[in-house]
């Protein structure tokens, strides 16, 4: 990872609701059903983190926030940091996944059912490459 991306990230975790996060973490554990113990063994830190975590008593690091995405890759970072996007994640049969082609020509099917997708909205799109960078895109 690049230092502008870890420097981002930890930007990031410094302004994070520590009520909200904790809730997110809680949902985290009910949809793996693990106990918080289990769930500090798996992303190997000391129980007492998760303990003071929860209790409000600690904010998250950057470590425990890395670890987390890494040992849960299904968990989405800025649903975990910010609540926004989805967890736990849509299943394929939710999703109509669209094969990219070399012709931005789309069947009118194809058109239709994005354009039924009404509830949601992209805000921002970020795109995070194997160096470690990034590039953001929003409207």
């Amino acid at each position: 990872m690049t230092l502008s991306f870890i420097r981002f990230v930890e930007i990031i975790v410094t302004v994070v609701n520590s009520e909200d996060f904790v809730k997110r973490l809680e949902k985290i554990l009910q949809y793996y059903d693990l106990s918080a113990a289990v769930f500090a063994d798996k992303i190997k830190v000391q129980r007492s983190s998760i303990s003071h975590l929860l209790s409000g008593r600690n904010k998250p690091s950057l470590e425990f926030v890395l670890k987390v995405i890494k040992t849960f890759p299904e968990v989405n970072l800025y649903w975990l940091l910010n609540g926004k996007g989805a967890f736990p994640p849509l299943s394929t049969s939710q999703t109509k996944v669209i094969a990219p082609t070399q012709h931005s020509n789309f069947q009118k099917e194809e058109v239709s059912s994005v354009k039924s997708i009404k509830e949601k909205t992209i805000e921002k799109i970020i795109i995070f490459y194997s160096d470690g960078s990034f590039k953001s895109y929003q409207e």
